[in-house]
């Protein structure tokens, strides 16, 4: 087994469009939800969702480049540049059969619906235009970032809902720690559009905290009441350890393990071992026991049964004494497909900048939540050796070890 080493992140978030400011946004503890006053005036149940300011989509690509590209694609190739130039990569080392695109996706909504109008509007079929079927595909990202960076090596997409971004990390890890590539850019993308959100909207999982969006995702918080759906893209470079260290290259930390369970229950319920099987796999890779995790970095979206059943699987693999907890969704809201991914970036992000982000708005555990270790306020200590836990519908589990 080859050691896997980070070199590289990016990412396109509604805390931030640059690694400096996303980094500032989760030490301050500052939020990026926003009511959506379209959403008011379409009748959804809730308008907060996550916004992505000050992305100029034609800084990074030409308009011939972005016509096979919806948002969150142009969003994925911005991140990965961004995570490209951190570690010290050119195009050119790409360029060969040793390194490869693993990315988290599991929708492309707006491409789909912009194609139909289209022929509505138009008429025919043939005038569509050229670029829609690329655009609508769940694998948009990894075509499009193949074709854009010529990496010759692994090349698809995870679609497994929420955890489809800790998944694809995850098996680029594997893959390089098996000497089967020896670099890959891996991560997650999530549209970022009421249209992607309304059907979720009606089932009424989403937060109805619109008086301050900035308090609306409230994870393991006793008042929590629903999340708020998010987006944006996140990447990561990972190497063979050994070849980042003979190039001289900044390793921003470790890979050191992988583990993943399906539930086998409901398709929407969370299941309350499946995590703490997924962890215990994940621990037992990087070599490691409960005791030696200083932090854990929770899925919790702020759903009521989503966090208690967190919960349930943190204190089976933590029992009483659980390491210090905090979930960025509370200042990003859920950005699904992109989650897992994100997580890695930004915790990373808090070791390079020296602290651990808080768990903004929770005020008062209730009797799932009670005895977890969560961080109400920045802490000053960054993570060491950190659990970062993903989930989604259909029972599907991901959990990272990162060791810095």
């Amino acid at each position: 087994m080859y050691k896997v080493a980070i070199t590289g992140i990016g990412a396109i978030s509604v805390l931030g469009v640059d690694l400096e400011t996303i980094a500032d946004a989760l030490k301050q503890g500052h939020s990026g939800i926003e009511v959506d006053e379209e959403r008011i005036k379409l009748g959804f149940e809730s308008p907060l969702t996550g916004v992505i300011k000050d992305f100029a989509p034609k800084k990074w690509l030409a308009r011939k480049q972005r016509k096979t590209m919806p948002d969150f694609a142009v969003q994925a190739y911005a991140a990965a540049k961004q995570a490209l130039e951190l570690s010290g990569l050119t195009e050119e080392d790409l360029h060969n059969d040793e390194s490869g695109l693993i990315f988290g996706c599991d929708s492309s909504c707006i491409a789909a619906l912009d194609q139909v109008e289209l022929l509505k509007e138009r008429g025919e079929t043939s005038l569509i235009g050229s670029g829609a079927v690329f655009r609508s595909m769940t694998s948009c990202v990894t075509m499009n970032l193949n074709t854009l960076f010529k990496t010759r090596g692994a090349s698809w997409t995870i679609s497994s809902a929420c955890s489809s971004g800790g998944h694809a990390v995850g098996q680029a890890f594997n893959l390089i720690a098996t000497g089967q590539q020896e670099r890959i850019i891996c991560g997650g993308a999530q549209e970022l559009n009421w249209q992607s959100m309304c059907s979720f909207d009606g089932l009424g999982a989403f937060s109805n905290h619109t008086a301050n969006p900035s308090q609306a995702s409230r994870p393991f918080d006793k008042n929590r009441d629903g999340l708020v759906p998010s987006g944006g893209a996140a990447a990561i470079v990972l190497e063979r350890y050994d070849l980042a260290k003979e190039r001289g290259a900044e390793i921003l930390g470790v890979v050191s393990g992988y583990g993943f369970s399906s539930d086998g229950e409901h398709i929407s319920v969370p299941g309350r071992d499946g995590l703490a099987r997924a962890g215990s796999k994940a621990l037992k890779l990087a070599g490691l026991t409960p005791a030696d995790i200083d932090y854990i970095c929770a899925h919790a979206t702020s759903t009521p049964a989503g966090d208690g059943a967190e919960a349930a699987n943190i204190h089976t693999l933590f029992g009483d004494n659980s390491p210090r907890i905090s979930s960025t969704k509370s200042m990003t809201g859920h950005e699904l497909w992109m989650s897992g991914a994100s997580q890695v970036v930004y915790t990373t992000l808090m070791n390079r900048y020296g602290f651990t982000a808080p768990n903004i708005n929770f005020t008062e555990g209730d009797d799932e939540t009670s005895g977890l270790n969560i961080l109400t306020e920045t802490d000053s200590r960054p993570p060491q050796k950190a659990l970062l836990n993903s989930a989604g519908f259909g029972g599907t589990n991901s959990c990272l070890v990162l060791e810095f």
